[in-house]
């Protein structure tokens, strides 16, 4: 019951992250094109190589804060569904091009992004 309630504050305040950068992005770029959730996804992705490298070579931490970080933080911060209606949308608008452009992009450069960032850390780190 512990691990549960970890993870569910963290998704709280990822989820609460997630949508003020929704916002943020809605009032500064409009919503033609979802750059929130593209950099949400993206960022997400970056920030989840860092914290398992940097878990990775911290023998002592806490299987809690492993769990709260990457389920409940991370997993509440990024957003499938929300990436999935985005693209859904963009297609019902006929914007068939920008509906794949996001679904590619979001795709290739959270993995991208993931792999780099692992790889750095361990060279680096």
């Amino acid at each position: 019951m512990r691990l549960f309630f970890i993870v569910f504050v963290g998704s709280g305040i990822g989820g609460a992250l997630r949508h003020l950068v929704g916002l943020v992005s809605l009032r500064l770029l409009g919503p033609s094109f979802p750059p929130g959730t593209l950099a949400i996804n993206v960022f997400g992705s970056a920030l989840m190589g860092v914290v398992i490298v940097v878990l990775s070579m911290r023998s002592g931490t806490s299987h809690e804060l492993r769990v709260f970080l990457t389920t409940g933080l991370i997993g509440g911060f990024t957003t499938w569904s929300t990436f999935s209606l985005d693209a859904y949308s963009l297609c019902e608008r006929g914007e068939q091009a920008a509906a794949i452009g996001y679904v590619l992009s979001s795709l290739v450069l959270s993995f991208a992004v993931l792999a780099v960032v692992l790889v750095a850390a361990r060279c680096f780190g």
